[in-house]
Order: C-alpha cells, then sequence, then structure tokens
C-alpha cells in the first residue's frame, strides 16, 4: 500500500511542477507583444523555469520541485520598425520581448502532456487504492 502512497505523491509533485510550468508559459505568451515603454529600455523579457530533484527520505525516491523562474537574457531583444511607438528610438525601432510564440506553444505542449501523464498515474494508483479496499471489504 505504501507503493501506491509514493505513486501518488510522486505523481502530485510532478503535476504541481508542471502546472508552475505552464503558468509560466502563459505569462511569456500574455507578454509576447509586450514592447519597450520607454526609448533605451528593455522589455519584458522571456522567463523560464529550471527543475531539480529532491530526495525525500521518508519514500526513498527523488521528487521534482521547482529551483527558479528567471529572465532569459541570453537571448537578444528583436527590434521592431514602429516609429509612432513612444518607446522608439531616434530611427524608430522599438524592442520587443525575445519571445518565440512557437517555442512557447510547443512547451506548453509538452506541459500539458507531462500534466496528464502525471494525472494518469494519480488516476491509476487511486483506482487501485479503492480496488484493494473493495477486496479487502469482502
Amino acid at each position: 500500500m505504501s507503493e501506491l502512497y509514493n505513486a501518488i505523491t510522486l505523481s502530485t509533485h510532478g503535476m504541481k511542477a508542471q502546472s508552475t510550468r505552464i503558468r509560466v508559459i502563459s505569462e511569456n505568451l500574455a507578454n509576447a507583444d509586450t514592447a519597450a515603454a520607454q526609448p533605451g529600455e528593455d522589455p519584458y523579457a522571456r522567463k523560464t523555469i529550471t527543475f531539480k530533484n529532491v530526495m525525500d527520505r521518508t519514500m526513498d525516491a527523488n521528487t521534482v520541485e521547482v529551483s527558479k523562474i528567471a529572465d532569459d537574457r541570453k537571448r537578444p531583444f528583436p527590434v521592431k520598425f514602429m516609429p509612432d511607438h513612444p518607446g522608439a528610438d531616434e530611427n524608430g525601432y522599438v524592442k520587443m520581448p525575445n519571445v518565440s510564440t512557437i517555442v512557447e506553444m510547443m512547451d506548453m505542449r509538452e506541459a500539458q502532456r507531462s500534466y496528464e501523464a502525471n494525472l494518469g498515474v494519480l488516476d491509476q494508483s487511486r483506482n487501485m487504492v479503492s480496488r484493494t479496499i473493495e477486496l479487502l471489504r469482502q
């Protein structure tokens, strides 16, 4: 029975991590077109999420947790010609976020599938516990 509890706990940790990942991706997508407000100012920077393994001594197993959420400063900010924008420089270019909607959508799909896989493990474990209790009643 403790193995089923461990499976439920592990899948719950995975779901929580993927839920945070989906939230970060949603934030990136929501700000994909948020240009810099002032000339020379940086626009919204894409956020990245990093996971870490954490040893759970009670289960003697590694669980997953969010290690950090950080700005992606490695990818440059693209510029777009918008001379009427308040954030345009003297040449009419505005810095745009370094968010690629295609990459974010692929990451979102992967996070959703990982979440669903963990949910499937949770459902199967719960069903196994219910069946075990049902068998014990007989």
